[in-house]
């Protein structure tokens, strides 16, 4: 390589290789982000109903695995009925 006192010290051959893997590293380094509104954040604590709602579903848990569970057809049909009669 023949060195020129004259030739341009900005015309540096290598200084797009090296604006491209900072370009690189800059992209790998972002990170995604989520924001969560009070709303959702209220939703999300646990209430009293929730509390009971899966007490009740306990209860019906054990009834299954002991075998204890029955289902009334009668009571089952009245809901399927009133559900469609209500559309």
């Amino acid at each position: 390589m023949k060195i020129n006192p004259y030739q341009n010290i900005q015309n540096n051959p290598y200084r797009k290789q090296v604006e491209k893997q900072a370009a690189q590293h800059e992209v790998q380094s972002k990170k995604d982000q989520i924001q969560i509104s009070k709303a959702a954040l209220e939703l999300q604590q646990s209430t009293k109903i929730d509390a009971a709602r899966q007490e009740k579903v306990n209860q019906l848990k054990e009834q299954v695995q002991s075998g204890n569970y029955k289902v009334d057809a009668q009571a089952v049909a009245s809901k399927v009925y009133d559900y469609w009669m209500k559309q």
